[in-house]
């Protein structure tokens, strides 16, 4: 029997690059605060969205998939909290600038995050189903292999995101011109609600 290892690979590596709340919201703060500030969102969205795997792998998906209207509120609530996610990346300062209330995420924030995105759902409940075996005496092995490439492969891809955000802040300096990148960012995570409803 093959190993799963790259056909795990290749589909945690295109869910973590695509383009999505994580993604846009990275994208964001790394333009609005630095790649820097920006790294405790980074991380905590790598250990939430692992720590999401484990949950799941071990019982949790079924809960979810029993109660259909769960899955509708938790796009609502995640679509809500990313508007105001837009709104606070748009009206933020610079890198190294923004006030007291326009801070980037923490960790924990982050973390927590991930029980409302709807992408880090679908993903969560798409490959513990592919990549794990039914009824295996392994679950356990196989839930940790799942939950460890996929923390391994969306701490980079973030990381590209805020850097790529960061560099566009920097090479874009004047206070008119980060505004600017700030409001296309702010449009950027506005337009990952669209995409949670097609």
């Amino acid at each position: 029997m093959p190993s799963p290892f790259l056909p795990l690979f290749l589909f945690a590596l295109a869910g973590a690059l695509t383009p999505g709340p994580n993604n846009m919201i990275s994208a964001g703060s790394g333009a609005a605060f630095g790649f820097r500030r920006t790294l405790p969102q980074i991380w905590g969205v790598t250990v939430g969205f692992t720590v999401m795997i484990v949950a799941i792998g071990m019982g949790l998906g079924t809960l979810f998939m029993a109660i259909p209207y769960m899955h509708q509120t938790l796009k609502v609530v995640g679509s809500l909290y990313l508007l105001y996610l837009a709104w606070k990346i748009a009206n933020a300062g610079g890198p190294g600038g923004g006030t007291a209330m326009e801070q980037p995420m923490t960790l924990l924030q982050s973390a927590l995050f991930q029980w409302v995105n709807p992408k880090a759902w679908t993903l969560a409940l798409s490959m513990v189903p592919a990549f794990t075996t039914v009824g295996g005496e392994r679950l356990f092995a196989e839930v940790a292999m799942i939950a460890a490439v996929s923390g391994i492969v969306t701490f980079p891809s973030l990381c590209l995101w805020a850097g790529f955000g960061a560099l566009l802040a920097r090479l874009l300096a004047t206070p008119g011109q980060q505004r600017i990148v700030n409001y296309v960012m702010a449009a950027l995570v506005a337009a990952s609600v669209a995409m949670l409803f097609m």
